[in-house]
């Protein structure tokens, strides 16, 4: 609604300048105030046209627009006072002047064009030139919205196994608010879930955590958004999903994922040692049966099938490790072996 009052105004303070000035020359035509009068009004009808025509470009690109205009504008007027166009001016001064004219032409066309081409990178080098010194050597991590959701993060975080700054695009703060809003009463757990952690790392005085405006309009998807913020400040991506990792792996970013992590804290087991696990469900196979550890990791029992609900013994025949985590197969241990072996 401002907008649109600011608009009115200008257009009637616009058709007011344009009377005033066809009054100026009312000697000449008496027709001349109303043709200033219908004029000012066009005018302006034209720029707010132009104005509307424009509401898609963003801030980003116009800065990165007029850093190269001006870079353009700098290197023509140098090139304009070297030697060679006042050797030139010397001889003839109007091919000094279209050459001054052509050079500067030439240069803000470039400059306009290169520095919007890389305008995702120019836009991102003052907010984080900070990052670049030497004496700190922090590193810049940028967070998953499945990492957030996940919740672990926040006590890795903790725990100072993970340090540097961490970066919360604005997208990924987005996408978990529409979650946290979502019919679905567990995704709106889960997105819920999601921002008390934000909030929990926010209030850790072991937490350097900020919230990263920069977006990619042209960029529908938010993985590809982050992959492609990573690049252009130099960070890492801290997820979960498997395919956002290998995403970012081809396109050389460098990539924590937490499943990995928790697969090589999970304790290490060879081939004949003996565990204790309760059966809780059947296998895929005949005669399989199927427990867990304590960590998660699931062990397949041959002959546990008529074992279900019993807690038994097992000896590690095989060990699978596999992207989605470690899977154990063992069989049901001889009642002989020593219990100090587990």
């Amino acid at each position: 609604m401002t907008l649109f009052f600011i608009r009115i105004f200008f257009i009637v303070l616009s058709t007011v300048v344009g009377y005033q000035v066809g009054l100026m020359f009312e000697a000449f035509n008496r027709y001349w105030p109303f043709m200033g009068l219908v004029g000012g009004f066009l005018i302006a009808a034209v720029i707010i046209l132009a104005e509307f025509s424009l509401r898609r470009i963003s801030i980003r690109g116009l800065t990165a627009g007029v850093f190269g205009l001006l870079f353009g504008l700098l290197l023509a007027k140098l090139l304009a006072d070297s030697f060679i166009l006042k050797s030139i001016n010397q001889i003839n001064e109007t091919i000094a002047l279209i050459m001054q004219v052509v050079l500067t032409l030439i240069f803000c066309y470039l400059g306009m064009t290169i520095a919007i081409r890389g305008k995702d990178e120019f836009s991102l080098v003052i907010p984080y030139i900070k990052f670049a010194r030497q004496d700190r050597g922090e590193e810049i991590t940028v967070l998953d919205t499945s990492v957030i959701i996940d919740g672990r993060i926040s006590d890795i975080c903790d725990s100072k196994f993970i340090q540097g700054r961490f970066i919360i695009p604005r997208f990924v703060l987005k996408e978990l608010q529409q979650i946290a809003d979502s019919q679905d009463a567990l995704k709106r757990n889960r997105g819920r879930r999601g921002l008390d952690v934000l909030n929990k790392m926010q209030k850790s005085p072991h937490i350097d955590i900020k919230i990263h405006e920069e977006d990619f309009p042209d960029i529908h998807e938010v993985d590809a958004k982050l992959v492609k913020l990573a690049k252009a400040i130099n960070a890492r991506i801290f997820t979960n999903d498997y395919n956002l990792n290998k995403v970012a792996e081809l396109q050389g970013v460098a990539v924590l994922n937490i499943n990995e992590l928790a697969n090589a804290l999970k304790p290490v087991m060879l081939p004949g040692e003996i565990v204790e696990v309760k059966i809780v469900k059947e296998g895929k196979e005949q005669n399989q049966g199927v427990g867990y550890l304590d960590d998660g990791t699931m062990i397949v029992v041959e002959g546990g099938r008529q074992l279900i609900g019993q807690t038994k013994r097992v000896t590690v025949t095989s060990i699978l490790q596999t992207a989605a985590g470690r899977m154990i197969f063992a069989k049901v241990a001889n009642a002989y072996y020593p219990r100090d072996r587990r």
